[in-house]
């Protein structure tokens, strides 16, 4: 298989003069070194390539036949030329950088869209489709399954600008709530975690030759969820900073964003606090004049403020930043005496200065510390002063210390803000976004520690998809031939190995107490491992060094400082003095740590490989309990120029990945697996329902033969009948233990389970609402009757009432009007008759009207008649004594005469209330009675005075007499 591979890598880096041409040579050249194609498959693929306007088509690569580098490749280039940058693999997404913006390929609109889609593989390729697909995952179709996103490609090829959309996706679709009252929660969340990326991106991101924001560390990010599938925190693993780059740039790179970040956005006012003039340079901020996009400093205070970093604390980190840069323009002279230490110039003496104060630290112990060492002889402490190259390396190492320190607490105050407590999230969704490949011109201790990473993930895809998944066809029943694969086991037992490999032979050469030589290293180096064909030594090489074979390529180590890199020493008098800095952030930081100074067992402890293995063995251990989904990140050019597809340099990239033998096993395999029992759980209502076939009742859930047959049978009524068996097996296979799926396959069987389940939902939406129907017509009914019979009960019990306060009124009524009867019988029969008195002849006209006559003088004067109807004289004053008996008709009068005055021309007096009540009843002439039904005066008005006229029956036809 080697030789294969390395047989299309040659191929593969031969110069293209482009089109047709390139590849009917690269198909040549494959047939002349490979005869055993024959030519059967050199014109398959001639065939293939002649329709080059349909090649951009393929969004998927398992639908390219054949499957070779020349088609893969000519199909990814006939996309890009496109604008198409994502483009399926099978089980991976191929992801070309094209290295400017394109508008709304990102939107907001463009994730909803993917987000509440049905099915968004009908979609075109896209990142989010990977996104969704995890976090459709993660709610899961069978069971909850944490899931890993793992973002992998060369430095430069795009993998922190898809881990950046990644994050955005999920704080996007997974963080909105329909409560108003925890809106403002989600919202808090979703910013801190998207501010925790720029922040670690400023500390952690550095512009190199291959990328101009490349992740000079690697992060592990997982997203928390809770049971609704909101986000509700997040947390950040990290993996092996390049702290070095804080004292040491490679030639035409720069440190990292923070340091530039400052320079170009601060006030004067901050640069005043920071002791850093405008006109000042420094020596570890090379190439500062390159402007790139990440140099934005107001976006990094602001992500600080969101994540709830106060004014004071950033002036402290900030100033200890800036006490670093002071720190790396202090320059040693060599002393002219060995017993004296090395010697300060003017400026660096003003430097030193500047960084204690900055640092807060004194000035005078920090200058002491640079450059006298601190021995222990026993219980004795014995200074020795350093050379001048000890000098630069102690001064280096306190500057690679306390940023590391820095970026530590940085990273554990991250974690702090947006990490949510365990009892409110159940699963998480990683992203790791680790560095890319790296082969410089000179590698060194990071380098094989970077490239040491990526084949561990590249380990992990063999052995979780490569390999796996065919020796699990294999076990399972299928037919299945093997797919070849380049397999890197044999690179990582060169490094990792036990009991002997580069990181044991390196750690032990720490682990000794002396002054390392790379030329005894690389000799032990070939004598134990020369036998391991995954490395080489270039003997006419006058530089000690190794070269390795990776999986992506060939990368020469240099070993001179890569023992003392793997040591990493902090001098404890340097630690000391960090622990007593003014500097609360300092102070904090360095506070309990160990000074004294750690023997040899602790040495070999805290060497850089150990911990960096460690840490990355932690990490390959928890993506082995997800469910991983990979996105392969493709550089189509190394000079990063906008929309520039090198087929040579696309073509090496895509052999290291593996992805022509992805594309073989995802066209010929099954990418889903489901075990009996889990199918059957969640598929068993369709044979239930399907008149094809039933289940048995309660099959064995142990017992793989008695799953078998059952699932059969629902894959039975499932498949429709005019389909062949050959057609069924590149469908679905029933292996020993599991069922083999093709997604064609599982979204046919979803959508069988919903169409069951909706009729279902209506059948029971039937039978609530006809339930629903009657109880409220029962209910109804009843009501109806309920009213009917109050109403009649109410109805008769006010009909009662009302018949006994008639009787009631009736009985009264005749009980007054019989002793009315008795006392007008009494009064008309048995009273007396008045004394005759000598009255003044009546006026004739009077006398005939049956009216009274009113003397012209003012004395009382005797009224004889009833009823009466009153004439009142045009007299201004006239007086009336009227005389009657009986309580009736004493009543009736003095309603009738308590008239007042009209307009002031008269006034009628009665005399009852001085002179006593008389009988109005006339002396009678011979037998005469008067009786009287009603009087009309009953009715009047009892207060005529307060209407503007006087109206009713008291406005009494006034007439004069003569």
């Amino acid at each position: 298989m080697s030789s294969s591979t390395d047989q299309r890598r040659n191929v593969a880096v031969r110069p293209r003069n482009g089109g047709a041409a390139a590849v009917n040579g690269f198909i040549q050249n494959v047939s002349s070194r490979r005869p055993s194609l024959n030519d059967s498959l050199v014109g398959d693929v001639q065939a293939f390539l002649i329709d080059e306007d349909q090649l951009h088509t393929f969004d998927d690569l398992t639908k390219v036949n054949p499957v070779t580098p020349a088609t893969v490749l000519k199909c990814l280039q006939a996309r890009y030329s496109l604008n198409v940058f994502y483009t399926h693999a099978g089980c991976t997404l191929v992801a070309l950088n094209p290295f400017q913006p394109i508008p709304d390929l990102y939107s907001v609109d463009v994730m909803r869209e993917y987000h509440y889609a049905t099915q968004p593989q009908e979609f075109k390729p896209h990142i989010f489709i990977v996104a969704e697909e995890a976090y459709r995952n993660v709610r899961g179709q069978l069971e909850p399954v944490n899931q890993s996103l793992v973002v992998s490609g060369e430095s430069g090829a795009g993998k922190t600008w898809t881990s950046r959309c990644l994050m955005k996706y999920y704080a996007t679709v997974a963080a909105s709530s329909p409560a108003v009252s925890c809106q403002d929660t989600v919202e808090r969340i979703e910013r801190r975690v998207l501010d925790s990326n720029p922040l670690m991106e400023a500390f952690g991101n550095a512009c190199t030759l291959r990328n101009n924001n490349s992740s000079r560390f690697g992060k592990y990010i997982q997203l928390q969820f809770d049971r609704d599938q909101l986000l509700v925190g997040a947390s950040v693993q990290t993996y092996l900073l390049e702290k070095t780059r804080v004292a040491c740039q490679p030639a035409s790179e720069r440190n990292f964003h923070i340091f530039y970040q400052m320079m170009n956005g601060a006030t004067d006012e901050q640069r005043n606090d920071w002791k850093m003039p405008r006109s000042q340079c420094f020596t570890w901020l090379p190439n500062s004049e390159k402007q790139i996009e990440e140099d934005s400093f107001h976006e990094t205070v602001e992500a600080m403020v969101h994540l709830g970093i106060n004014t004071e604390r950033q002036r402290q980190i900030f100033r200890v930043l800036a006490g670093i840069l002071q720190l790396g323009n202090v320059s040693f002279c060599p002393s002219t005496n060995e017993s004296q230490p090395c010697d300060l110039d003017e400026r660096s003496e003003d430097f030193s200065q500047r960084a204690a104060e900055l640092l807060g630290i004194p000035a005078e112990k920090l200058r002491t510390c640079l450059r006298v060492r601190t021995l222990q002889a026993g219980k004795q402490s014995v200074l020795k002063p350093c050379s001048q190259a000890e000098c630069e390396v102690r001064r280096d190492c306190l500057a690679k210390v306390i940023y590391g320190r820095l970026f530590e607490w940085l990273v554990t105050f991250i974690n702090s803000c947006i990490c949510a407590d365990t009892s409110k999230w159940c699963n998480f969704i990683g992203v790791l976004d680790v560095y890319g490949f790296e082969c410089f011109q000179i590698n060194n201790l990071e380098q094989l520690c970077i490239n040491y990473a990526n084949e561990k993930l590249q380990q992990h895809f063999v052995a979780h998809y490569l390999r796996a998944q065919q020796e699990e066809y294999v076990s399972e029943g299928l037919e299945w031939s093997f797919v070849k694969y380049q397999d890197n086991q044999s690179c990582l037992d060169l490094l990792e190995g036990s009991p002997i490999s580069v990181f044991s032979l390196l750690n032990e050469e720490s682990r000794l107490n002396r002054a390392s030589d790379s030329k005894m290293l690389r000799v032990r180096l070939e004598k134990e491992l020369g036998g391991n064909g995954n490395i080489s030594w270039d003997k006419f090489s006058k530089v000690p060094h190794f070269t390795v074979t990776h999986y992506a390529g060939k990368v020469g180590y240099q070993i001179e400082g890569m023992v003392e890199k793997n040591k990493d020493p902090v001098p404890p008098e340097l630690t000391g003095l960090l622990q007593k800095s003014d500097n609360l952030l300092l102070h904090e930081i360095f506070s309990g740590k160990e000074t004294e100074i750690p023997n040899n067992k602790e040495l070999s402890k805290v060497t850089v490989v150990s911990k960096f293995k460690n840490s990355l063995e932690s990490l390959m251990k928890l993506l082995l309990t997800t469910a991983p989904h990979y996105t392969r990140c493709i550089k189509p050019n190394s000079d990063c120029r906008p929309l520039t597809f090198k087929r040579k340099e696309v073509v090496l990239q895509l052999e290291a990945c593996g992805i022509v033998e992805t594309i073989h096993i995802s066209a010929a395999g099954f990418p889903i697996r489901i075990p009996f029992k889990s199918f059957l759980q969640r598929y068993g209502l369709i044979a239930k329902c399907s008149t094809s076939g039933h289940l048995d009742a309660d099959p064995d859930p142990d017992s793989a033969g008695v799953l078998q047959p059952e699932v059969e049978k629902l894959l039975g009524a499932v498949l429709p009948h005019h389909v062949s068996r050959h057609d069924h097996r590149s469908l679905v296979h029933c292996g020993r233990t599991k069922v083999f799926l093709t997604q064609p396959m599982l979204d046919l069987l979803e959508d069988h389970r919903k169409r069951i389940l909706s009729k279902c939902a209506f059948t029971i939406q039937c039978s609530w609402r006809r339930y629903q129907q009657r109880t409220r017509l029962a209910c109804r009914r009843a009501a109806t009757l309920i009213q009917a019979a109050v109403r009649s009960w109410l109805v008769r019990k006010q009909i009662q009432r009302w018949n006994r306060a008639a009787a009631v009124i009736q009985d009264t009524w005749k009980k007054w009007r019989a002793l009315l009867k008795a006392l007008a019988e009494a009064e008309l029969d048995d009273a007396k008759d008045l004394a005759e008195e000598d009255l003044p002849a009546l006026n004739p006209v009077v006398r005939q009207r049956g009216s009274v006559q009113l003397s012209s003088f003012q004395e009382p004067v005797p009224v004889c008649g009833w009823p009466m109807g009153l004439a009142l004289a045009s007299a201004p004053s006239i007086t009336v004594s009227l005389t009657a008996t009986g309580f009736q008709k004493m009543i009736s009068m003095m309603t009738s005469l308590n008239l007042p005055s009209r307009r002031g021309e008269y006034k009628v007096k009665t005399n009852q209330y001085k002179q006593g009540i008389a009988s109005i009843r006339a002396q009678p002439r011979g037998s005469v009675k008067l009786h009287y039904q009603r009087s009309p005066l009953l009715y009047a008005d009892m207060q005529p005075d307060l209407k503007s006229d006087v109206t009713g029956f008291n406005e009494i036809l006034l007439e004069k007499t003569l």
